[in-house]
């Protein structure tokens, strides 16, 4: 009896396999359909562990092949037809780069920058086709906001705004949350939330009138407690709390709204090097004396080699990110949660699963910097 369900188990482990392979071949964004795969074997994997009946074995291939053939069917694509989208945060990164696939696919694309006479606009205009408007936009300030959404109605007249992506972000000098000054939270958070929820709420009437996308690209730190990154990962762990109550709010409007959430990738960012030394005298200028004697100033100091280490890590390629924001635009029934990266899903799942005392130990394995606090130094 154990070998006929140890073989009924693997031909059944086998045909999802073989049902999943088809699928992914198939998938216009394999990177998410390969982590939902992945979940299916590892499901699998737990039902031959257990050893379940031939009947409960029949029953889960039957939600296996069913599971994957809704995520096949969410694969079919929207016709272009020069939809209009707007990119927020558009001067560098992925925005920069977004914009111009969007050009090159035939949308009517709106280029959100924070200075429209800067290089990153200057190429735009360049480079793209006539579909392209780059658009003055600093997602802090109201009045731009709203002259934006003036310039998009007078282009798109009866054809509506399709999509919002929400992609303007900062990041603060990667050091501990109690050093950090709380101009560096108020500023992340003004860019990193509050300029994505004023966006929102100036654009969704017309998201509303056309059914179409709200997409924000929040991050890994989200959901993962990365060490050093308390004000940025904070503010992206907002950002996808609101993106998730908003879903399923505007969802009787027809409007489908999408959670990006990718890990460690090249951008800008960080900034150039000049904004991290100013980083750094502002912590410096705003430590009280206590708190600098138990750091010590060069601990601060080294902090900024943590910028450079993120960005030596980091994936040059943004190609999956550019591929998942496409496709929670242009899919008929995108997903709601998209982790582009390498190992990103695995880590937001490890972060959402496993025993507190076990993700702490493993963060401090692989997040915790050699640099030891002087003060530590003394006492140890």
């Amino acid at each position: 009896m154990s070998l006929f369900f140890s073989e009924s188990a693997g031909l059944s482990l086998a045909a999802t396999a073989a049902l999943g392979g088809m699928l992914l071949c198939r998938s216009k964004s394999p990177g998410q359909l390969r982590r939902q795969v992945l979940c299916l074997a590892g499901l699998w994997g737990g039902a031959c562990l257990l050893g379940l009946s031939l009947l409960c074995s029949l029953l889960l291939l039957s939600l296996s092949c069913f599971l994957l053939y809704t995520c096949s069917s969410d694969q079919e694509l929207l016709p272009v037809d020069q939809k209009a989208v707007l990119v927020t945060g558009a001067d560098s990164g992925f925005g920069h780069a977004l914009s111009k696939n969007l050009d090159k696919l035939g949308f009517t694309v709106f280029a959100g920058v924070l200075d429209a006479k800067g290089s990153g606009a200057e190429e735009l205009r360049r480079t793209c086709s006539e579909r392209l408007s780059v658009l003055q936009m600093d997602v802090t300030k109201l009045e731009q906001i709203k002259d934006a959404h003036s310039k998009v109605i007078e282009k798109t007249k009866d054809k509506g705004l399709w999509a919002v992506v929400n992609n303007a972000g900062v990041l603060q000098l990667p050091i501990d949350g109690e050093l950090i000054p709380m101009t560096h939270y108020r500023r992340c958070m003004a860019v990193n939330f509050f300029g994505a929820v004023e966006v929102t709420k100036v654009f969704l009437p017309l998201l509303r009138k056309s059914k179409g996308r709200l997409v924000n690209v929040s991050s890994m730190g989200a959901k993962v407690p990365v060490q050093m990154m308390a004000a940025y990962c904070s503010t992206k762990a907002a950002l996808t709390m609101f993106s998730s109550i908003i879903r399923q709010e505007v969802s009787r409007w027809g409007v489908k709204v999408v959670t990006i959430q990718p890990g460690g990738f090249k951008t800008n960012i960080t900034g150039p090097p000049d904004t991290w030394d100013k980083m750094e005298k502002e912590i410096l200028d705003h430590l009280p004396q206590e708190t600098q004697d138990d750091y010590g100033q060069d601990y601060v100091h080294t902090q900024k080699n943590l910028l450079q280490i993120m960005k030596d890590r980091s994936c040059s390629d943004i190609t999956p990110v550019l591929r998942d924001i496409q496709h929670a635009i242009s899919a008929r029934n995108p997903s709601s949660f998209y982790a582009p990266g390498r190992l990103t899903y695995l880590w937001i799942c490890f972060s959402s699963y496993s025993p507190t005392s076990l993700l702490d130990y493993i963060s401090q394995k692989c997040f915790v910097p050699k640099q030891i606090p002087r003060a530590l130094k003394t006492s140890s």
